[in-house]
């Protein structure tokens, strides 16, 4: 599937495989402070280091999806005259509040950036934001690295 059409979904956790309920599990454990590090969480819960890292990005408990109205994305983009201008007017037409912005200092014609939104006033799915986003010439990746306050 070409990462422009990407979508989420709805699955229900019985119908989950076992490394990602126990990424989640692992998830909660780190971010309740019950361990300290990745290999503590997946060591608990018997899981191995490389399905925690092929998961941790791909599934998310449905209560912090529905609850936070925050998501933090992260982008590599080319390195042109008004690509970031550009990127924000397309954020904030989406009805994003941007919260923060981070981005690189360019190197070899790439930067990194990443934006925390806040997307309770979002007019358009986040699907379909992120195909958007996905399009723009100068968008050479785009990954959500995190939801939730």
């Amino acid at each position: 599937m070409n990462k422009a059409d990407q979508k989420f979904f709805l699955v229900r956790e019985d119908v989950l495989p076992e490394a990602m309920k126990k990424t989640l599990d692992a998830k909660e454990m780190i971010e309740r402070g019950k361990a300290e590090s990745v290999w503590e969480a997946v060591q608990r819960v018997d899981l191995s280091r490389s399905a925690f890292y092929k998961y941790r990005d791909t599934v998310f408990p449905f209560h912090t999806v529905v609850k936070e109205k925050l998501i933090t994305l992260f982008f590599y983009l080319e390195d042109r005259s008004g690509t970031l201008s550009e990127l924000l007017r397309l954020v904030a037409s989406s009805g994003c509040n941007i919260m923060t912005i981070h981005q690189t200092i360019p190197l070899q014609g790439r930067a990194n950036v990443t934006l925390s939104l806040n997307t309770g006033g979002m007019t358009m799915d986040i699907n379909e934001l992120l195909t958007k986003l996905r399009k723009m010439e100068f968008v050479e990746k785009v990954e959500i690295i995190g939801n939730g306050a």
